[in-house]
């Protein structure tokens, strides 16, 4: 049986945030959860999170998907893992993986091949390596052969040893067996009274057994984060790594400003992402749309040929050929149908919009199922909650809403069914009906001048009353 122990433990002080600093984001999702699909993907073992700093919300985050073991004190990587130690010894004979959880590049790719080499030597240890043409500050790794001779830390390298570019990526394999005969040998007795994992590759040496090293492709897997600035930097590669891949599929940028896409998000050929455009979690884009500018879609589906200006949409349904924005705001659950035309300052809330309908502008659909090519007037809004619970319009094909409607749920509209501007609906309209609601207009003349008495200029009055006579 493999296992893998993420080092989740750390807290960051450069961060300064009372928070993990592997549950830091980058592109919205924390850095854990990087490693941890990037685990899930290579199929690499059981996993066991090695909390510390602020535990209770790691355990919140994994909210009981993967075990947890606690690091009290943080005094080094060596010490985390032996926080794990009882986890490992479920079973000595297959492999472990050993991986920080504030390095969110290391591939899945790179994990399987790493493996691969490692049972292939038969190595006791395999580090994951890459080479970096500016290494400083990395451990250098010193190679015989195709074999590990051991890991020199950059302070105490020669100027031969400093020349090299291969350094520690910080990743490992482990024969589980092996990592435990040597964990308890670990010492502290250094400047930072520290145990370190790096250590656990001299000890494996020592005992006669192969320490091995696998050269990845992806330089990126090394970048971590120890202050903000650097989870900046983790951002900003991870958004151009992320356009570069929509570019390679066909997608269309003419500026990049402000563009930020998760690793989830879809997008079809031909669709073009202007500036200011956000897509998060799993939404998926279909060919041939306009995204943005300024628009944020979180786990939406957006079909064929749809434009959406200025638009923010959550866990949503857009159909082919509709155009929404500026300034739209769609709620969670609802479906805009095929050739739908949403215009500005309009919001939609758990809403089924009918293939066709015009919802112009400054208008509230919400809990409501609307037929075909409805049209909404100006000032629209369907009236569904009472103060206790909601309730849900029903209106029919080709029903025509004048401006300013009311439509006090739960309500009716017939097909064709007309309401007269300034309506409030409180009871089901027939098909091919008007409803007018509107009480008689009085006109109190003189009204003005009566309540501003004494306010106004006297010969402005005096010349308005006798504008009046006339």
């Amino acid at each position: 049986m493999d296992f893998g122990i993420i080092l989740a433990g750390g807290r960051g002080k450069r961060m300064k945030a009372q928070r993990p600093k592997p549950l830091f984001e980058v592109l919205g999702i924390p850095m854990l959860e990087w490693v941890i699909r990037s685990c899930e993907a290579a199929q690499a073992g059981q996993l066991c999170i090695v909390k510390g700093y602020c535990g209770e919300q790691i355990d919140a985050y994994l909210n009981g998907r993967y075990p947890t073991v606690l690091q009290a004190e943080q005094r080094g990587t060596g010490h985390a893992v032996m926080q794990a130690a009882d986890f490992l010894k479920q079973d000595r004979e297959g492999c472990t993986l050993v991986l920080c959880g504030d390095a969110p590049f290391l591939d899945a790719d790179t994990i399987r091949k790493a493996r691969e080499l490692h049972t292939a030597q038969h190595n006791a240890v395999t580090v994951i390596t890459a080479c970096l043409p500016v290494p400083t500050g990395y451990g250098r790794i010193v190679r015989e052969g195709d074999a590990l001779a051991g890991i020199v830390e950059e302070k105490d390298a020669d100027e031969t040893q400093k020349r090299i570019t291969e350094i520690n990526s910080g990743a490992y394999w482990f024969r589980t067996g092996d990592l435990l005969d040597v964990l308890d040998s670990l010492s502290c007795d250094n400047a930072a009274g520290e145990y370190y994992l790096t250590d656990t590759v001299a000890l494996l040496l020592q005992k006669g057994l192969r320490a091995g090293a696998y050269l990845t492709e992806h330089a990126d897997v090394v970048m971590g984060a120890n202050s903000q600035r650097d989870l900046l930097a983790l951002n900003d590669h991870a958004r151009m790594r992320e356009i570069g891949r929509h570019l390679d599929n066909g997608v269309i940028f003419d500026c990049t400003d402000g563009v930020i896409l998760s690793p989830d998000v879809t997008i079809g050929a031909g669709t073009r992402i202007l500036p200011g455009t956000i897509l998060r979690g799993k939404t998926v884009i279909g060919e041939g749309c306009t995204v943005g500018p300024n628009t944020l879609l979180e786990n939406c589906t957006v079909e064929d040929g749809a434009s959406l200006n200025y638009v923010q949409a959550y866990q949503s349904l857009i159909e082919k050929n509709v155009r929404i924005g500026p300034f739209v705001h769609i709620r969670p659950n609802s479906r805009i149908r095929q050739g739908v035309r949403i215009g500005d300052f309009v919001e939609i809330k758990n809403s089924d919009i009918g293939e066709g309908t015009a919802i112009a502008h400054l208008t509230y659909v919400g809990d409501s199922d609307v037929g075909r090519k409805v049209n909404f007037g100006c000032g629209t809004v369907t009236v569904n909650y009472d103060g206790i619970m909601k309730s849900r319009c029903e209106i029919g094909d080709h029903a025509f809403i004048g401006c300013n409607t009311n439509l006090i749920a739960p309500v009716k509209l017939g097909k064709y069914a007309y309401t007269a501007a300034g309506t409030t609906v409180t009871r089901d309209i027939p098909e091919y009906s008007l409803a007018i609601d509107r009480g008689a207009m009085t006109v109190k003349e003189g009204y003005s001048l009566r309540k501003f008495a004494g306010k106004l200029d006297f010969n402005k009055s005096t010349s308005i009353r006798n504008e009046k006579k006339k």
